[in-house]
């Protein structure tokens, strides 16, 4: 791959950086800079290729990347824009993570959300209204110990993010939807249906949405942490149990 050398034709050591990635920085900083901005049609391929000082072919996998990444977007016609570069949309691959983690790796994700939903639920409760409250009511009696588990995991699934929406924070939203899993949280419905601890899940959800119905930051926050450590320590037992 072509790359960035110094004189006498050595690579100098602060510019050994593929081609492609010193396309896709400068780009970033366009952006960043604000000469490009969202909604902003690009320079031609070849336009952007000759400022850059890069192959065609450079540009091209460096413009497929930022696509990929919803930095860009390609529209029919119309060439190359920048995206509305909106939270969730820049963290779309982002969920991926907690879809296809195992083992360990699903350990830590929990972890992550004992750090992150405590906070958000706190934020929650100090900033909650009586309309999102009701929401969480009507999402709270779906979420049945002893009812279908589709309903149950999805109502659980849009109860948390409901509660994250509610901080009006959202790169928060975007992250907790990459850090949520309909699939990991059905096998944690299933697990605990199969032990016989269901109640134990909808009680964690009881405790949570009454902390906000109080509007109890510290409340809030302490039933969060207890429902993201249940699910954690279920998971390490579930491990250990498979041998992994």
């Amino acid at each position: 791959m072509d790359r960035v050398t110094g004189p006498g034709g050595a690579a100098a050591a602060s510019e050994r950086v593929p081609v492609t990635q010193r396309a896709i920085g400068r780009i970033k900083e366009m952006i960043a800079d604000g000469t490009l901005k969202p909604g902003d049609r690009l320079p031609t391929e070849r336009d952007l290729a000759a400022g850059l000082g890069v192959s065609r072919s450079s540009m091209r996998e460096a413009i497929r990347a930022l696509t990929t990444l919803g930095v860009l977007e390609v529209r029919h016609g119309a060439g190359v824009s920048v995206t509305e570069l909106r939270p969730r949309d820049l963290l779309e691959t982002f969920s991926v993570l907690a879809e296809v983690s195992q083992g360990q790796t699903l350990v830590e994700v929990l972890q992550v959300r004992r750090m992150l939903e405590p906070a958000a639920t706190a934020l929650a409760a100090a900033r909650a209204d009586d309309e999102q409250l009701r929401r969480l009511k009507a999402l709270l009696d779906r979420i049945d110990a002893d009812g279908g588990e589709g309903e149950t995991v999805s109502a659980d699934l849009t109860f948390h993010q409901a509660i994250v929406e509610i901080t009006g924070n959202a790169t928060l939203a975007a992250i907790n939807d990459g850090l949520s899993s309909r699939t990991f949280n059905a096998r944690v419905w299933r697990g605990h249906r199969e032990a016989g601890l269901t109640a134990r899940l909808r009680e964690d959800h009881e405790r949570i949405y009454r902390a906000l119905l109080a509007r109890d930051p510290d409340a809030a926050r302490a039933a969060a942490t207890m429902h993201v450590l249940e699910v954690e320590l279920w998971l390490r037992s579930d491990l250990k149990a498979a041998g992994r």
